[in-house]
C-alpha cells in the first residue's frame, strides 16, 4: 500500500538532444549521451496530509549514454520556501518511492541512477507559458535555462509541434520547443537549440492521471 499523494502542475523539460528528443520515441539520444534539466511548479498536490501546492523544484540529470543503460547522476533542488515536511515529501516522490514500479518517470529514472547528489534548498526562479512556448528557470550558481519556440530555419516563423503519448509515464500531451541551458556543476549542462517540452504533469502513486 502506497502513501496517498498527488501532484499537478506545469513542467518544463530540456535536454541536449535535437528538437523532439529521440528518447520520447524509444530511440537513441542525438549525441550519444543524455543531459537534462527539468523545472516544475506544483499548482496543487499533497503527500498524505502535507499540502504541496505552491512548491517548486528543479532536477539536473546526466547519463553517459542512453538513459536505459544507466550509470546516471542527478541533483534535485527544492525552492527554499518549502517547509521541512514539504521537502521530505517532494524528495520521496522525486526519488520514485511510494510509487508503483514503472508508473512514473521518477520511478523509472531512479533505476538508472548510480549517483544522487545531496539535495539543495535554494531560491528557484521559474516562469513558463505553455501556449507561447516561452520559459525561463534558474538557480543561482547551479543552472539557468531559457525555452523559446522552435523557429523555421528558412522563414524564421514559429513552428509548433504537439506530441501525444497515450501511455506515457511523464505526460499524455506536450508542446515541444527549443532550449538553451547552462549549468556549471556539479552536473554540467551546456547546450543551445536543444530539445524542450512543456507539459501538465499530473501524477499519483499509480502513475500519470489520464
Amino acid at each position: 500500500m502506497y502513501t496517498d499523494w498527488m501532484i499537478r502542475g506545469l513542467s518544463v523539460s530540456t535536454c541536449n538532444c535535437d528538437y523532439g528528443c529521440p528518447c520520447q520515441f524509444n530511440s537513441l539520444p542525438t549525441h550519444g549521451d543524455c543531459r537534462a534539466a527539468v523545472a516544475m511548479s506544483i499548482e496543487e498536490g499533497h503527500f498524505d496530509d502535507v499540502s504541496l501546492g505552491g512548491t517548486k523544484w528543479v532536477g539536473l540529470f546526466a547519463w553517459p549514454g542512453p538513459i536505459h543503460e544507466g550509470n546516471g547522476e542527478a541533483l534535485v533542488i527544492i525552492d527554499e520556501s518549502a517547509s521541512d515536511k514539504q521537502r521530505e515529501a517532494l524528495l520521496t516522490i522525486l526519488s520514485g518511492e511510494e510509487t508503483e514500479p514503472g508508473a512514473t518517470i521518477f520511478n523509472v529514472f531512479a533505476g538508472t541512477l548510480s549517483e544522487m547528489h545531496e539535495p539543495q534548498f535554494l531560491p528557484i526562479s521559474l516562469e513558463a507559458d505553455m501556449e507561447s512556448r516561452q520559459g525561463h528557470f534558474s538557480v543561482e550558481g547551479l543552472v539557468e535555462g531559457k525555452v523559446t519556440p522552435i523557429l523555421n530555419a528558412v522563414t524564421g516563423a514559429e513552428h509548433r509541434a504537439r506530441v501525444t503519448l497515450p501511455a506515457g509515464f511523464e505526460y499524455t500531451e506536450a508542446e515541444y520547443a527549443s532550449s538553451t541551458v547552462n549549468a556549471p556543476g556539479p552536473i554540467r549542462l551546456d547546450h543551445e537549440n536543444g530539445h524542450a517540452h512543456f507539459a501538465i504533469v499530473h501524477m499519483t502513486p499509480q502513475g500519470v492521471v489520464r
